[in-house]
């Protein structure tokens, strides 16, 4: 049966992610590289008793069903094996071929998860387990601490360390946009330990990264930058340079989100229409979901990971990449108001000067606004460690008198995200074969494990082979 037959005789499951397993007669070894992966990334089933051969499913049974649902939930209720508590939903069902017994496991608050020792932490990619690298495992460490690691005092820091003319720029531009906000009538001193920029005359990492110097930012994350680049063409390999402008340093986060918007408002159309007063119209949808995607990216930055926040702009569409992953699944965030705000103070800051909502994550404004404007969707990859949005200025997605909502056409945009991502690695071999994984990497955004597992896949379905070593060797791409 197809995977869609075996799901109408499940039918009261939610299919986010799941895998299957035989297990005539006991839990497979594998089961519990699946419990990992699907604790660390975003959830799933796993369904025991069906048998997967290519896109085929088929019902094999278990045949002593109690005994393997005793078996694997004692095994995680009792803690020895896996490092944290994990409680899985049950269902069983039983068709005339056999037993079949499903297991929902949760993604877990208190990743990492793995069994055994810290070498057995997995991920999902996919429909495969991989074991996480160790910049993955030092991330899910970070996100233990998802909303408060930058709310901790920075060492060593003061009021010293803090560039006033931002602050005065800041709290200029609140009295401006934000009148009634009582805010306003606080002492300088006041303001900054209301914000929780400042505990004790010391500063938090946020308020150094919001408010701070550069050179006293640069004690504390050294390599402390977001770039922006343009790029004259539509991917790196088809520009001639390597880009054409790069966004200068600035001070703080502050300063880089004027700098920011500024360069990327330059790149789209401003239609000159009026206000009913008669002045210049200036908020236009488009301009809005760029601004929310600017504020986004610096709001929900992972400040302590070696990756950067980075805006690149082509000629045929502006891409934000941010480092750290999202503290639900992507669809759950889209479909909710849920507001989980990595960095608070920072999020608090923007949100004082109405430059960001109090719920939620923006998609449904960078959504709207940027399809008014292209009749295209923003296109999102979200992995276990960065998120890249796209907006392209051309239309793309949204077909001309078609009755789908956005949210719907968002959904199939967010599945079809795989898809683009193995053909763009595909075109990238096919005008490069001796591509290295660091190119395609930088190329398409994925982390090298992500590269990994794609080639992994498109080798096992025949499409790619690799000729020669690893160094010296190239890609050989087989035609259906």
């Amino acid at each position: 049966m197809t995977k869609e037959e075996l799901l109408e005789r499940i039918n009261d499951l939610e299919w986010e992610d799941f895998e299957v397993k035989e297990a005539k007669s006991q839990l497979p070894k594998s089961i519990w590289e699946t419990v990992s992966s699907f604790s660390n990334t975003a959830g799933g089933w796993i369904v025991l008793g069906v048998k997967q051969t290519n896109n085929k499913f088929e019902i094999t049974g278990t045949r002593n069903i109690e005994q393997l649902e005793q078996d694997f939930n004692n095994t995680l209720a009792a803690k020895q094996k896996f490092n944290v508590l994990i409680r899985p939903v049950i269902k069983k069902y039983h068709f005339a071929e056999g037993n079949v017994l499903a297991f929902y496991i949760p993604l877990s608050d208190k990743k990492p998860v793995y069994y055994n020792n810290q070498e057995n932490t997995f991920v999902r990619y996919g429909s495969a387990d991989v074991r996480a690298s160790k910049e993955e495992i030092d991330s899910m460490y970070r996100d233990q601490a998802f909303g408060t690691k930058t709310a901790e005092i920075a060492p060593g820091s003061s009021p010293d360390d803090l560039n006033h003319n931002s602050v005065e720029n800041y709290r200029d531009y609140m009295g401006r946009f934000n009148k009634s906000l009582s805010y306003n009538k606080l002492s300088t001193a006041d303001f900054l330990n209301k914000t929780a920029v400042t505990v004790d005359q010391k500063l938090t990492y946020s308020g150094l990264l919001f408010f701070g110097k550069q050179d006293s930012i640069l004690e504390h994350f050294p390599d402390f930058r977001i770039d922006l680049l343009e790029i004259p063409g539509t991917s790196y390999s088809d520009s001639k340079v390597r880009y054409t402008y790069r966004l200068p340093e600035q001070e703080n986060i502050w300063e880089y989100y004027f700098a920011l918007f500024e360069r990327i408002s330059q790149k789209v159309d401003k239609p000159f229409t009026l206000t009913k007063e008669g002045f210049a119209a200036e908020d236009f949808p488009h301009i809005e979901a760029l601004r929310e995607a600017t504020v986004n990216m610096l709001m929900h930055a992972d400040y302590f990971s070696p990756a950067k926040s980075r805006v690149r702009i082509f000629t045929n569409h502006i891409e934000f990449f941010n480092p750290g992953g999202l503290p639900k699944p992507l669809k759950m965030l889209m479909s909710t108001d849920m507001s989980i705000p990595r960095n608070r103070t920072i999020a608090k800051l923007f949100r004082l000067v109405k430059l960001a909502e109090n719920a939620g994550f923006g998609f449904d404004r960078m959504n709207a606004g940027w399809s008014s404007f292209s009749k295209t969707l923003p296109e999102y990859t979200a992995e276990l460690d960065f998120l890249i949005v796209k907006f392209f200025l051309e239309p793309e997605t949204v077909e001309k008198g078609s009755d789908k909502t956005v949210g719907e056409t968002v959904g199939e945009t967010v599945e079809k995200t795989v898809e683009k991502t193995v053909e763009k690695i595909l075109q990238l071999m096919h005008e490069n074969p001796s591509i290295t994984m660091n190119q395609l990497s930088e190329e398409t955004g994925l982390t090298r494990r992500g590269i990994e597992w794609n080639i992994k896949k498109l080798k096992e379905e025949g499409k790619l082979e690799r000729i020669g070593p690893d160094r010296g060797g190239y890609w050989k791409i087989n035609k259906e």
